[in-house]
C-alpha cells in the first residue's frame, strides 16, 4: 500500500473511532438526563417508573410534560428540568458533528498537513 492510501486508511480509522466516541459519549449524556428526570419525577410528584420516564420523555423531546404536577416541589422540578432538557439534544448534535466537522476541517488543511509531514 502506498503512503497516501495508508494515510488516508489511517485517517478513516481515527474518524470512525471518534465517530464511535462521539456516539457514546452523547448516547450516556441522554441516559444521565434521562435517569435525572425519571428520579425526579418519582421523588417530586410520586410518579410511577413508566410515568416518569414518560415524562422525562417527553420533556427531553420538546413535547412538554404530560402529568400534572401534584405540589410546588414537583412544578419547581419540572420547570427547572424543562429548563436543563433543552439543552440536552443541541448538546448530542454537537458532540455528534463534531467527528464530520474535525473531518472537513482536515480535508480542507490537508495540502498544508502534508507539508508540515515532510518537514518543509
Amino acid at each position: 500500500m502506498n503512503r497516501i492510501a495508508s494515510r488516508a486508511a489511517h485517517h478513516r480509522a481515527d474518524f470512525l473511532r471518534r465517530l464511535a466516541q462521539a456516539l457514546v459519549v452523547s448516547l450516556a449524556f441522554l441516559g444521565v438526563a434521562l435517569g435525572i428526570g425519571v428520579l425526579g419525577y418519582r421523588g417530586f410528584a410520586g410518579l410511577g417508573w413508566v410515568d416518569a420516564f414518560q415524562n422525562a420523555a417527553m420533556i427531553l423531546g420538546g413535547m412538554g410534560p404530560v402529568d400534572m404536577m401534584p405540589g410546588d416541589a414537583a412544578k419547581i422540578f419540572a420547570s427547572f428540568y424543562a429548563l436543563v432538557g433543552g439543552a440536552v439534544y443541541p448538546t448530542m448534535t454537537a458532540i455528534l458533528l463534531y467527528p464530520f466537522l474535525h473531518r472537513m476541517l482536515r480535508a480542507l488543511h490537508l495540502e498544508q498537513l502534508e507539508k508540515d509531514d515532510d518537514g518543509a
